[in-house]
């Protein structure tokens, strides 16, 4: 038995949810300093780089490496957490090496 497909998401409501996981990771010192920190970003370039899809494929590639924010992230935006994979896939991010974790 196949399982049943997941719905598309589009490249809007994907740009969308990668913003509010920016602004997620941004409330909170801790996780904006890891994640300012993994990705080599200044706090200053942020806003900007925020309107480019690739960056913000990144964001959430930083989401699926960290399954404890995923799952945050997930729960305080109300979406299941394979909505942020799939988005992830619209916005051009390459699939998560699972051995890079």
């Amino acid at each position: 038995m196949a399982l049943p497909k997941q719905p598309s998401i589009s490249p809007e409501a994907a740009e969308m949810l990668a913003v509010q996981a920016l602004a997620f990771i941004a409330q909170d010192a801790e996780r904006l300093g890891r994640f300012l920190a993994v990705t080599g970003i200044g706090p200053a370039e942020i806003r900007q780089a925020a309107k480019e899809p690739h960056f913000l494929a990144g964001v959430l590639d930083h989401m699926a490496g960290d399954e404890t924010l995923l799952l945050a992230f997930a729960a305080h935006a109300g979406v299941d957490p394979s909505t942020i994979t799939r988005a992830r896939a619209v916005l051009g991010a390459p699939p998560l090496d699972p051995e890079a974790v």
